[in-house]
């Protein structure tokens, strides 16, 4: 593995406060970690710990007051809006609690809005498939249980064939078995498409399908280390 891939997403003393006065607080307090390409990194804390905070900035959402974070060698700051909107179409996939599915489109036609945005999407019809949604592929958002329409917004962020899948509490909505099942996609989504899976979740037993777990809280670093034992998510209890 070239040092790029291994420093594929590098995080350095980044810094990140709301507010200013009395009101400023501070969210990030410098920190710093590389995740590898292909890996899927457990970013793990309690509310509050600067986790989603942190997924923003990778995302090019929100930005940082110092530090930087650099993607395959680039820096996000030294892109430039037009050149960071691209980064975001391109290269990244969302996935969120909330599912966010335009309500009047179908299934197949929700993914495809992911797929315009792609220079190189993936075969939408394979992908249903692997998302066990083939046969549910002309249903509208109402006519699907919380854990299918996960699935479509997991498709839609996937379909754009993205470096970095950004997963915040993907299954916080989502019944304990329904949780499984919805970790499970994401793992085997990494496992056959490689793409760099970043997890922000509060829940301790995720990392155990993890390859990298990070623990934040109060804004700093608490633990930053490689999973050697990786169990499969039908293996994980909590």
């Amino acid at each position: 593995m070239s040092d790029t891939e291994k420093n594929f997403l590098k995080i350095v003393d980044l810094k990140k406060s709301f507010g200013s006065g009395e009101t400023r607080q501070e969210v990030l307090k410098g920190l710093s970690f590389s995740v590898e390409k292909g890996e899927f990194c457990v970013l793990l804390g309690p509310s509050g710990s600067g986790k989603s905070t942190l997924l923003n900035i990778i995302g090019g959402i929100d930005n940082a007051d110092s530090g930087y974070i650099s993607i395959g060698g680039d820096k996000l700051e030294d892109l430039g809006e037009k050149r960071l909107t691209q980064y975001r179409r391109k290269h990244l996939g969302y996935v969120f609690q909330l599912y966010n599915l335009i309500g009047n489109l179908n299934v197949k036609e929700n993914i495809e809005v992911g797929a315009y945005l792609s220079d190189n999407p993936l075969d939408i019809d394979e992908l249903l498939n692997t998302l066990g949604l083939y046969e549910h592929r002309h249903k509208l958002p109402n006519q699907l249980s919380g854990g299918q329409q996960q699935r479509v917004s997991i498709g839609r962020a996937i379909v754009k064939n993205p470096d970095i899948l950004l997963c915040d509490e993907p299954t916080g909505a989502l019944d304990y078995t329904t949780s499984k099942e919805i970790l499970k996609l994401i793992g085997d989504i990494n496992a056959k498409y490689k793409n760099t899976v970043i997890m922000v979740t509060h829940n301790e037993a995720i990392k155990g399908m993890a390859d990298h777990i990070v623990k934040l809280r109060d804004g700093k670093v608490r633990l930053n280390e490689h999973n050697d034992h990786k169990i499969s998510a039908a293996e994980l209890e909590w």
